[in-house]
């Protein structure tokens, strides 16, 4: 295993409170989209797939013992988007806003699936969020939980992710050019 540098550790702690933060206002806020995944897709397009998962384990850890007890449960969600956003950030950059809505699509789509099924089956829908919100308006309209559970985890989960891609293209564009974190992409 290569030796961390202190840039490194710096850069990951970093987005792990880009990470804290954008859960935070999220919650108070009770948006439907989480902003949680920020700093794990940044760091997984500055530190690879090892970086994303890192960051994304720690902010779930972080959040739930502290402000959010529902970020434990859906700590594999982070660890799904911090692999995938750094195996297609090894391959792509988002540097045109073109790319942005399928990155979004590539990152989101397995993490949906994961989500819906805790939200579903551990929680009934009902969760912290603001999306919990919308699932009960939804199920009252006369669909199903579990339908509408997985089309608003489709829905807040993709515009989650096509916010977070966007605001770390902007970054990274920025970053990229100025540090070299001298990791080995995947």
């Amino acid at each position: 295993m290569k030796k961390l540098s202190t840039k490194i550790i710096t850069i990951l702690a970093l987005c792990i409170a880009l990470n804290i933060v954008g859960s935070n206002i999220a919650l108070l806020l009770k948006l439907p989209i989480y902003l949680d995944t920020i700093g794990t897709i940044l760091a997984a397009s500055l530190a690879g797939p090892v970086g994303g998962v890192t960051v994304g384990a720690l902010t779930s850890i972080i959040v739930g013992l502290t402000t959010d007890l529902f970020s434990l449960y859906y700590l594999p969600v982070q660890l799904i988007v911090g692999l995938i956003a750094g195996m297609v950030y090894s391959h792509y950059a988002a540097d045109t806003f073109k790319k942005l809505w399928w990155l979004a699509i590539i990152i989101s789509l397995p993490a949906t699936l994961v989500s819906s099924a805790i939200t579903l089956f551990l929680f009934h829908g009902i969760t912290s969020s603001g999306s919990a919100i919308i699932v009960q308006i939804l199920a009252k309209l006369g669909l199903s939980k579990g339908l509408a559970v997985f089309l608003v985890q489709v829905g807040t989960d993709y515009l989650d992710r096509l916010v977070a891609i966007y605001v770390v293209s902007l970054v990274y564009k920025a970053l990229k050019s100025r540090i070299s974190l001298g990791v080995t992409k995947y």
